[in-house]
């Protein structure tokens, strides 16, 4: 796909902060929760506040290069820090707030972070414990905690900083200077640090923001409410790629989006299929706990029928009725938990479904399934309002290029990919081959329209004892669509059977586990073999053997469990 936006030399990925407040400076850039209630902050105060923290930064000794870990979950000050780190010279080092001490003390051990900035005092205190360990460890701050300075404590300091300085210190990292240091989950060992230029960031939040229709969904006019953890690529191509465009940027916990969602009432969200999921099942089940579920089951049929019709030719007068209907009974409804306002959102990190992208876009949310890796800075394809096909994840965006290996794997070049593992040329040279061709370890056919289809893992086929190839991706994906299912791992390479882990959604579970009460059911009948075939809806050709369930002590550490990225620990 030609580029749309040519990398030059001097960019910087918070050029956009500066760049907005000198041209628009009374213009609403960010919004914050100030008790509890959304308040503008416009580009210049935005600037302002992100200089003087830089200020603070550069005072305190960071010096153009070093490592700055970032621990919190995603809020205001995550934005601000990552860009005054950026903008003092310094190279962001994301940390995930539910980190173990372990984690905690590899990432910041094996970068050579010479400060970190946390949370809470619980994270400060995984920093106390850690830090005899970490001899390049100088500075701690927090956001919200007493053990260690705070922000304000990081202002005083800058006092005597100009803001002249701080632009010097600025100008000074280009493109090609290194700009974030994420890591990888660590499924196949040890966490690995993937380094992110300024080049990368820019390239990839301003090629996603100009492609097909983007320009219409992302603007000064519209906003987004950012909710997945900025500690992942996927969170930071928005928050770049909003900042980019102007969209208005809230941020907020994970754990608060259900209830600030309504009150900031966003045009446009990204979430991943997971959560996509879960607003289908709750409401599903809402309507069954109504005695609604027949008017439910209509009005899922009628929505997936709708936007199918509209790759056909488009819905007659009599689907056209129905859809009106059921839009004032349950569609409006499950816009309305969103905000009232979201006609278009972004999916990735996972593979959404036909059903479900079908389902909401009848519904009046068209949900725009992408694709990436950490290691492209994420975002390599992505369908766009302009060019969609449901159960892809679209073409690629502007500036990269996908090849199918003989093998059928993905293979990635463009500005997007990433400079390597930190101090891991090993690994790196095992990512990219010797033609600049990144190797995704994700399997994928390519159509006649360029839209890519992901079928699965190289690594993850199964094969049994027996010899047979199972690809875990569609047995996943179909216990993944239960209600009561939170998460699910498929098993069984070079064994007899096959085997899966099944994490059940506790808060759901809870609403099961009450009405099975109430109906005098035990809800251990839900773990028979009869009732895990009925309800999985797995393949004749795979009969269930045998359902287990294990109740694991919440205060047990030693219990193997799978982990958001899917790793079994």
């Amino acid at each position: 796909m030609p580029v749309t936006y040519a990398v030059r030399p001097e960019d910087n990925i918070t050029d956009d902060v500066f760049t907005h407040a000198e041209n628009w400076p009374g213009t609403v850039g960010l919004k914050r929760r100030v008790d509890g209630i959304w308040t503008p902050v416009t580009w210049r105060e935005f600037a302002g506040q992100v200089r003087e923290i830089a200020a603070g930064f550069i005072a305190a000794g960071i010096q153009p290069g070093d490592r700055v870990a970032l621990m919190s979950r995603t809020r205001f000050e995550w934005t601000l820090l990552d860009y005054a780190i950026l903008a003092a010279g310094g190279v962001t080092v994301p940390i995930y707030p539910t980190s173990s001490l372990e984690q905690v003390e590899w990432i910041l051990g094996d970068s050579g972070a010479v400060a970190v900035v946390v949370e809470t005092d619980d994270h400060a205190e995984k920093i106390a414990t850690a830090r005899a360990g970490l001899p390049a460890l100088i500075h701690v701050w927090e956001i919200d905690g007493s053990l260690y300075e705070g922000l304000s404590d990081t202002k005083a300091r800058g006092v005597h900083v100009t803001p002249e300085q701080v632009e010097e210190r600025r100008r000074a990292r280009g493109a090609s200077d290194l700009a974030e240091i994420l890591y990888t989950s660590g499924t196949t060992g040890r966490p690995k640090g993937c380094m992110l230029s300024h080049g990368n960031l820019v390239a990839n939040a301003r090629n996603c923001m100009q492609n097909d229709g983007f320009a219409r969904v992302f603007n000064e006019h519209h906003s987004t409410l950012l909710f997945l953890p900025l500690s992942h690529s996927y969170a930071q191509v928005i928050q770049y790629g909003a900042v980019y465009s102007r969209t208005v940027l809230g941020l907020v916990d994970m754990a608060d989006a259900a209830a600030e969602l309504p009150a900031y009432r966003p045009t446009a969200v990204l979430s991943v299929p997971r959560l996509w999921e879960k607003a289908y099942n709750s409401a599903k089940h809402r309507a069954g706990a109504e005695g609604h579920s027949k008017i439910f089951g209509w009005a899922e049929a009628t929505a997936i029928t709708y936007s199918q019709a509209l790759d056909t030719g488009g819905p007659g007068y009599v689907l056209r009725l129905k859809h009106a209907l059921f839009d004032r009974l349950v569609y409006g409804k499950l816009r309305a938990a969103l905000g009232g306002r979201v006609q278009y959102a972004w999916s990735a990190a996972a593979p959404l479904g036909t059903r479900l992208g079908h389902f909401f876009r009848g519904c009046g949310i068209n949900v725009l399934e992408g694709y990436g890796l950490t290691e492209t800075s994420p975002a390599t394809n992505t369908n766009t309002p302009e060019a969609q096909k449901i159960g892809t994840v679209g073409r690629p965006i502007p500036g990269c290029t996908i090849r199918i290996a003989p093998d059928g794997e993905i293979l990635v070049k463009g500005h997007m990919v990433f400079q390597g593992y930190w101090h891991n040329e090993t690994a790196t040279k095992e990512m990219i081959d010797e033609e600049g061709w990144l190797h995704t370890g994700d399997i994928g056919v390519l159509d006649d329209d360029g839209f890519l289809s992901i079928t699965g893992r190289k690594k993850d086929l199964i094969i049994t004892a027996a010899g047979k190839n199972v690809a875990p991706a569609v047995l996943e994906d179909r216990l993944r669509a239960h209600w009561l299912v939170s998460e699910c791992l498929v098993v069984g390479d070079a064994k007899p059977y096959i085997a899966v882990l099944v994490a059940i959604d506790r808060e759901t579970f809870a609403q099961w586990q009450t009405r099975a009460s109430q109906r005098r059911r035990p809800w251990r009948i839900y773990a028979t073999t009869p009732a895990c075939e009925r309800r999985s809806k797995l393949p004749s050709t795979m009969p269930t053997r045998q359902c287990r369930v294990r109740r694991r002590s919440r205060s047990s550490r030693s219990s193997s469990r799978i982990s958001p990225s899917r790793a079994v620990s």
